[in-house]
């Protein structure tokens, strides 16, 4: 994956309010409205936008693409209007709320199978570094690696949630014939609705060192 910079990272958080400001005045809105703002950013990188109220950070939508379909700055733009508008879990986005969401980008690496001994599985997982996909046939699900941080969870409540966001029994990840995989990500966030933004991973480093 590329190593995104923090102006990339502005520009694919504005995408992305944009594209939803735009789609609540029209679903139909002109693309190129907001592709300009990503219009160099064709690497094939999976992508999520994630939505939450502010300031208390409950999530409002979150809906993304694991493995690359389009050129990033195309596919945050569908990702956002999805997040918004496409999430089963909530009702659509209304044009109120809007100021009271912040918008987080999470660009992902091209998952990876965890392989060896299923009962094994979570002595390969950092918390806080690795985002989790529990995969069983058509049953499939998927954990960003802010979650489990987040959750308070050790690696394996953390592969219990995601095989119970895949929709299939919380030890399933114990079992040979479920694949899990795993994945990193680069989360860039606005502070505040529309306000400055931020690369979390380096907030974290930053964090650490100090």
């Amino acid at each position: 994956m590329h190593n995104y910079t923090l102006e990339e990272g502005k520009r694919l958080v504005s995408a992305a309010r944009h594209a939803i400001e735009l789609s609540l005045i029209s679903p139909h809105f002109n693309r190129e409205l907001v592709s300009k703002l990503t219009e160099n950013l064709k690497e094939y990188d999976g992508v999520f936008v994630t939505l939450e109220h502010y300031p208390t950070r409950a999530l409002r939508g979150c809906i993304g693409f694991p493995r690359a379909v389009a050129p990033l700055g195309e596919a945050v733009i569908d990702a956002a209007i999805a997040a918004a508008f496409e999430d089963p879990r909530f009702v659509p986005v209304s044009h109120k709320e809007l100021d009271r969401l912040l918008v987080e980008v999470n660009v992902l690496t091209k998952p990876e199978e965890i392989n060896g001994p299923a009962a094994q599985r979570y002595k390969k997982i950092g918390i806080g570094r690795d985002g989790l996909i529990a995969k069983y046939g058509l049953y499939e699900g998927l954990l960003l690696p802010s979650v489990a941080t987040e959750q308070g969870w050790d690696a394996k409540a953390f592969l219990s949630e995601t095989c119970v966001k895949a929709g299939i029994p919380a030890n399933s990840w114990q079992q040979q014939n479920v694949k899990v995989f795993s994945f990193r990500s680069q989360i860039f966030r606005e502070i505040e609705p529309g306000g400055a933004v931020i690369n979390v991973n380096q907030e974290r480093q930053t964090s650490k060192s100090s």
